[in-house]
């Protein structure tokens, strides 16, 4: 088996139709495998996932990371691909995956690419950065920092393993990656401010408890008030995040706001730890 396509999920079943259609031709003809990891959805999920052939496991929530390592130790694959129930692979990134994982057959753009001074990806490499593109409110963000916003995620099993963290986990892979120059991961991300406020505000709390971990939090006047100024300003003015207009202006406003979420409930989560010892 080549290729194993693992995915956790919650409540996803807007999303995860599209995501295992996009990656069907990676697993067609017996070349690989689907790997669901579902923390307990009350709605169609899992019948979806299992409708396009996945091997669905139902476990309790552990944390990203946890789930993650999860799905890649059922994986059978020789290669890991991991993606997250609001993304896909289009068509160029597809062709790029298929080239790696079938022992170098010719790249349908390979005279193209060649042409234009590209090189294609190295052969021994144990893991692949991908570029992935971001929608925010419909729009795709193509400045700020969100393009090409690399993301390593197709691997080799044994080579690894996403980092013991409470959000923003990574991948890490053990000896030498590669950068993959064609096509991209599709982000389906926050169609609504409402889903992108509820993200941030879950994550804010997940980055205040790492922040905490590392020692007592005070009060921070640069943290709550200074930091997210100055992010707003580079993201926005100096990453040219006012290219992308009105979408732009929100989501670099309230990733602002995220930053001061984050410290001021570092603040709070230290206090009542400082309280409930006294």
């Amino acid at each position: 088996m080549n290729l194993s396509i693992v995915v956790i999920t919650h409540n996803e079943e807007a999303n995860i139709g599209r995501t295992l259609e996009s990656v069907l031709p990676l697993v067609a003809d017996g070349k690989g495998e689907i790997i669901v990891v579902d923390s307990g959805s009350t709605d169609r999920t899992v019948e979806i996932a299992r409708s396009f052939g996945a091997k669905v496991f139902v476990e309790e929530w552990k944390g990203f990371a946890a789930q993650k390592n999860s799905a890649i130790d059922k994986a059978a694959g020789d290669w890991i691909l991991s993606l997250d129930a609001d993304e896909e692979v289009d068509r160029d990134l597809g062709q790029l995956i298929r080239f790696i994982i079938s022992e170098r057959k010719p790249h349908p753009k390979q005279e193209l690419l060649t042409a234009m001074g590209v090189a294609l990806p190295k052969a021994d490499a144990n893991g692949y950065w991908m570029r992935r593109r971001n929608k925010f409110l419909g729009r795709w963000i193509e400045h700020g920092g969100y393009w090409s916003d690399p993301k390593l995620r197709l691997f080799r099993r044994g080579a690894g393993r996403f980092e013991s963290r409470l959000v923003h986990e990574d991948v890490h892979v053990e000896g030498q990656t590669s950068r993959l120059v064609d096509g991209a991961i599709i982000h389906h991300s926050y169609p609504t401010l409402s889903d992108y406020i509820e993200h941030m505000n879950r994550y804010s709390s997940l980055g205040a408890e790492m922040v905490v971990a590392n020692g007592p939090v005070r009060f921070s006047f640069i943290n709550i008030v200074l930091r997210p100024l100055f992010t707003f300003i580079y993201n926005y003015f100096f990453r040219l995040g006012f290219l992308d207009g009105r979408e732009g202006l929100l989501l670099h406003l309230y990733h602002a706001v995220y930053v001061s979420w984050k410290y001021a409930k570092a603040w709070e989560l230290s206090r009542n730890q400082a309280i409930t010892k006294t």
